[in-house]
Parts: C-alpha cells; sequence; structure tokens
C-alpha cells in the first residue's frame, strides 16, 4: 500500500514536470496555422521525387532499427551462457561485453549506412566516398564510446554494492554523464572555421543582442566535400554553447533573408536555452529507464555481472524505440519555438519561408510526410507547418 502511494504521488510529480517544460514556450497559445498546400507550392514532378527519396530513407530507417534491435536481442541471449557468469574478473568482462555490443551496434547498421549514402548519391545531395562518410566525425565517437565505457564500470559498482536499488543512484549517474557529453560535445568538434563575413558578423551581433545574448561563438564546417545539403546547428551550454554553420549554407545558393533566419534560429535554441531542456526532458526519462534496466537484468544477476551488460544494451535500445514518439514530439516542440523567435528576431516571415522551401527543393525535405514517419522520426515539424507558422506570423503582424 505505501509502495503504491510513493509511485502514484512519483507519477503526478513527473506529469506535473512534464507539463510545466511543456508549457515554457514563447508560441502564442492557440496559434492558428493557415492551410498551405504541398501541390501548390511545389511542382508535381518535384514532389514525386521528393517523395520517393523520402520513402527510400524512411523504409532504410525502419529496417536499421529493426537490425540494430535484433542483433543486440541475439547479443544478450547468446551472453546468457554460464561461462560469461563464472568470470573471475567481472569488470574487465563487463566492460569487454559492452564494447563487443557497441561495436556490434555499428555493425549491424553499417549497410543501412551504405544504402543512405548510396541513394544520397544517386540523387545528388552527397559527395565522396564511403569511407569518408561513414568516418566523419570520428573523434566525436570515440568519446562517446569513452563516455559509454566508464558509465558503464561505475554503474556495474554500483548494482555490486547496492545491490536492486542501485537504479536510483544509477538514474542520476545517467544524467550527470548526459549533462558533461552534452557540455564538452562543442570541444571535440575539429576542422571548423570562423565566420569570415563581416555583415553576417553584424547580423548576428544584432540578433544576440535582441534574443539578450552575447559573443556566441560561431564556426564555419566545410561539408561540401560530402554532401550539398545545407544545415546549421547549435549545442553545448552556457561557455561550451556555440552554432556551427555548414559551408553548403553559405555557398550563394541561398539568399540574404535565408541566411539570415537559419541564423536567428540557432541563435534561438541558445537564448531559450533548448540543450537544458533537452537535459531535463531526458533527467525525467533517466530514473524511471534505470528502474526498468534493473528490473529487466535481475534473471541475469543484476547489472552488477557481465552477463547482464549485453541485455542491458538491447533494453536500452527497446527503450529508445518505445520513447521514439515522444522524443520526436519534443524535439518538434522545441524547433517550433525557435522558428518562432527567429521571426520576431528577423521580423522577415517571407524570407522564412523562401527558406523552407528551399529545404523541399535542395534537400528533398518531404513537406508533409505520412502520419506514421511524422510520429516516429520528425524532429521539425513539416515544411508546410513551418510555411504555415511564418504566414500566421506575417498576418498577426500586419494587424
Amino acid at each position: 500500500m505505501r509502495r503504491g502511494f510513493v509511485f502514484a504521488v512519483l507519477a503526478v510529480l513527473w506529469a506535473l514536470a512534464a507539463w510545466l517544460l511543456w508549457r515554457s514556450s514563447v508560441v502564442p497559445d492557440g496559434l492558428r496555422l493557415p492551410r498551405v498546400d504541398p501541390a501548390a507550392e511545389f511542382p508535381a514532378s518535384e514532389l514525386r521525387r521528393v517523395e520517393r527519396f523520402d520513402r527510400f530513407l524512411r523504409w532504410n530507417g525502419v529496417l536499421s532499427y529493426a537490425a540494430l534491435l535484433t542483433a543486440l536481442s541475439l547479443y544478450a541471449r547468446r551472453a546468457a551462457h554460464p561461462s560469461v557468469r563464472s568470470t573471475a574478473r567481472p569488470y574487465l568482462s563487463g566492460l569487454r561485453l559492452g564494447l563487443t555490443g557497441l561495436a556490434l551496434a555499428w555493425v549491424a547498421q553499417l549497410p543501412f549506412r551504405v544504402a543512405s549514402h548510396w541513394w544520397q548519391l544517386r540523387y545528388g545531395l552527397a559527395e565522396g566516398g564511403y569511407a569518408a562518410a561513414l568516418l566523419d566525425h570520428w573523434p566525436t565517437l570515440v568519446a562517446e564510446v569513452a563516455l559509454a565505457g566508464a558509465a558503464l564500470l561505475v554503474v556495474m559498482g554500483l548494482a555490486r554494492r547496492l545491490g536492486g536499488r542501485w537504479w536510483l543512484a544509477g538514474g542520476v549517474l545517467f544524467i550527470g554523464v548526459a549533462v558533461v557529453a552534452a557540455f564538452v560535445q562543442p570541444y571535440l568538434v575539429t576542422g571548423t572555421r570562423p565566420l569570415r563575413s563581416a555583415a553576417l558578423r553584424d547580423t548576428i551581433a544584432t540578433y544576440e543582442r535582441d534574443q539578450g545574448l552575447s559573443g556566441v561563438t560561431i564556426r564555419v564546417e566545410t561539408v561540401s566535400d560530402l554532401t550539398h545539403a545545407p544545415n546549421a546547428f547549435a549545442y553545448g551550454f552556457g561557455p561550451s554553447g556555440r552554432i556551427v554553420v555548414w559551408d553548403t549554407l553559405l555557398d550563394g545558393r541561398y539568399s540574404g533573408a535565408e541566411v539570415r533566419a537559419v541564423l536567428a534560429h540557432e541563435l534561438a535554441h541558445l537564448s531559450r536555452r533548448h540543450v537544458m531542456k533537452g537535459l531535463a526532458w531526458f533527467a525525467l526519462f533517466a530514473l524511471p529507464g534505470a528502474w526498468v534496466l534493473a528490473r529487466s537484468t535481475r534473471h541475469r544477476g543484476g547489472l552488477g555481472e557481465p552477463a547482464a551488460v549485453p541485455l542491458a544494451l538491447a533494453v536500452l535500445v527497446g527503450l529508445q524505440l518505445a520513447s521514439l514518439p515522444l522524443q520526436s514530439a519534443v524535439s518538434r516542440h522545441i524547433e517550433a519555438e525557435a522558428d518562432w523567435v527567429a521571426l520576431q528576431t528577423t521580423g522577415d516571415p517571407r524570407g522564412a519561408a523562401a527558406l523552407f522551401g528551399e529545404f523541399t527543393r535542395v534537400s528533398l525535405d518531404d513537406p508533409s510526410p505520412p502520419t506514421w514517419s511524422y510520429v516516429l522520426f520528425s524532429t521539425h515539424p513539416t515544411i508546410v507547418q513551418r510555411i504555415a507558422m511564418a504566414r500566421a506570423f506575417e498576418l498577426r503582424a500586419s494587424r
């Protein structure tokens, strides 16, 4: 009875925290978006081409997830052998099994990464060989593997000392690892250069003042030897917060208004502390996720035993897949807020709408993907939703 009461209280507190996080947005409540018809925005031949391109990538992604979960499930089953349980060096064996599982996960998804690169080459979005595409950003990958290995050893230590209640401290550990990873990630990115355009630097300084920021680091990454698609992203927080712009966005194909819309959007991620909000969402799931790990590995002796490590990896992937709809919804919510702040900053909804249209024309983003794909995989509002928001902003500004 007491345990049920405690869980009920925790569930209410969890729901309240999630509601507060969701409500912390500057997008006006009840904002009505005008209807945008993709057929009126893009030529029919272009829509057919985009749909073919995205359909392959959608199903390639589904198969990639299926292969990953299957490989780790089979690995977990094989690791239940008694010889794994009876090891005299549990920490070393657990680390070996964990790193082997991570390598297996990488290999299981390799064919689908190759297929994705082949498809983008076919449609003119990618450049270069397969090796360069697959090994891009390898320093970040190495750092993430090292961090995962260290976290595994600590979790095993907690499980061996605390038994079945390790998940309480383990959940806090997961949050700590996520915070550290988010903070140090910008320092691991190499091969970038400063933004050279004085005009853009002046524009950024103005936008920073408008959004309550100052001294944001802006770097340009050369990716034109790998892809023609444009992109920019903000990451890190506090002193590590920065924006990286791909050189493909600055190659002259995009108007000044479109580039300014991108920069204002990325600055909005920093001014609205979206990285910290993302970490807060992660924290809401860390403790329940740790509890599921503890419960699911009990029959292997708990996570203090090496044989439980492969099973924990499979459960983690299962939890990630199960939470995809919520992860995508949270990401879309955050991206919509950044779009709105960018519109307020630039005061140029037509430039933003033109940019979103270019994402379909150049990056082949489906302006209105199937509902199931939107729910599972769409981390941004659809192109038609983003164009509709820009036009809704224009309507409000004209009143």
